[in-house]
């Protein structure tokens, strides 16, 4: 489904993708990266909002849990006492490097947030720096998606040196190598990729690759740089960058 992106100059949320400082807090979850909104509306009232609206709070609750996970799915009206049209598929996730009441910190504030930049749309999804949520009146869970790029950011810093073209090109074909969540450094380059939480091994590796790329043929000497795709995102940046999470933590 076609989805009409937002990004950067969203007045409402504090778009921050790089900044300078270590540790990590809170704040820096919630910091908004982009949403994409589908064009079609519903009408309000209709069987559609209630059951959103119900899957909206379910995931929620459920990312507040004490022992929730960094992913889970949702799918709302999919009985056959439903009428035509009014199943909601949803889901969340979390960097898995986050503590559970950051991640849940995280998914209220996206989960508030869908409905605002998004309103009425019969598909959404909001990426924050520490998580991401989607809904769809389309069934999405479980279906490799290698469609385009979602998000692109390259540094306007670059570097020429061949020293960090090699350290650079040694964490992506480690993060490249990755099934879920994995961390990787090798001098003074660092990075970070991950993919939705129900996507086969082979399908996050592909899906990983293809971002690899972008981040390699798009950003070529950026010394920072993040792709995401609809089910996976990967990024590096160089000493004096800050992704939010440091190599060797998980």
């Amino acid at each position: 489904m076609f989805l009409t992106k937002l990004h950067g100059s969203f007045p409402s949320f504090l778009f921050c993708f790089f900044v300078f400082l270590y540790p990590i807090h809170q704040a820096k979850a919630a910091d908004f990266i982009y949403a994409s909104c589908s064009p079609s509306k519903f009408q309000r009232g209709t069987p559609f909002q209630t059951n959103l609206i119900s899957l909206l709070t379910s995931v929620a609750a459920a990312a507040s849990q004490s022992q929730a996970t960094a992913y889970n799915s949702f799918a709302t009206g999919t009985d056959s006492a439903s009428p035509p049209g009014a199943a909601v598929y949803g889901l969340y996730q979390c960097r898995n490097d986050w503590r559970a009441d950051d991640c849940s910190a995280c998914v209220q504030s996206a989960v508030g947030k869908i409905n605002l930049v998004c309103p009425d749309s019969y598909a959404a999804s909001l990426q924050l720096d520490g998580c991401f949520v989607r809904y769809s009146n389309e069934n999405f869970l479980g279906r490799a998606d290698t469609g385009l790029v979602v998000y692109r950011k390259c540094s306007s810093r670059t570097s020429n040196e061949d020293e960090f073209f090699r350290r650079r090109d040694d964490v992506l074909a480690d993060l490249q190598t990755g099934t879920g969540f994995r961390v990787s450094s090798s001098g003074t380059v660092q990075g970070y990729a991950q993919c939705i939480g129900d996507l086969s091994s082979a399908d996050c590796t592909a899906c990983l690759a293809q971002a690899v790329g972008q981040l390699k043929n798009s950003c070529t000497s950026a010394t920072a740089a993040d792709v995401y795709l609809a089910q996976c995102y990967a990024k590096y940046w160089t000493s004096g960058y800050h992704s939010g999470c440091t190599a060797g933590k998980v």
